[in-house]
């Protein structure tokens, strides 16, 4: 595809949007490397399906639905693969929050250690749900129905709850 045009419309999207990708690298990929790997392909398989795109939908409902069906295959490619090494606080990327407390800062990492634990549909579902996305949105961008979205929300809430209750039980 040598239309430069088209070329020019896609670096821009990408840049505009390119938080977007990061965000979904961060949720699948804990090594550095890991997540500039996987940025490339999800920008790879989004450059492979943009001339298909038909804007029938929002540009980043498409981006995160590209994103998070990459960042899954990939992730069963690499789930065959032993992994080691284990997590840190800078691996969690965890923002500055306006509570900075150490029982703040011990929760938002068990937080994120539960999320991990959770599969990759409940990944994407979190991270959309965090990201304010509509059950409307999240259905489209997922393929699930919306109702779907509740029934799988509401069992996540109590996985996480179920996961994380006796861990901030037991800080307080």
């Amino acid at each position: 595809m040598e239309n430069p045009a088209l070329r020019a419309e896609f670096v821009k999207l990408i840049a505009q949007d390119q938080a977007l990708i990061h965000k979904v690298c961060s949720m699948y990929c804990r090594d550095p490397e890991e997540r500039k790997d996987l940025f490339q392909e999800i920008v790879l398989q989004l450059w492979r399906s943009y001339p298909t795109f038909k804007h029938e939908s929002k540009v980043s409902t498409w981006m995160y639905r590209v994103a998070l069906n990459t960042a899954v295959s990939s992730f069963r490619k690499e789930s065959r693969r032993p992994h080691y090494g284990s997590l840190s606080d800078t691996d969690l990327q965890i923002p500055a929050a306006p509570d900075t407390s150490a029982e703040y800062e011990l929760k938002i990492k068990y937080l994120y250690a539960a999320i991990d634990q959770l599969s990759q549909v409940e990944k994407a579902i979190v991270m959309l749900y965090l990201e304010d996305k509509s059950y409307d949105e999240m259905a489209e961008i997922i393929g699930i129905t919306k109702s779907n979205v509740g029934v799988k929300l509401n069992r996540i809430k109590a996985k996480l709850e179920k996961i994380l209750t006796p861990v901030y039980d037991e800080i307080r």
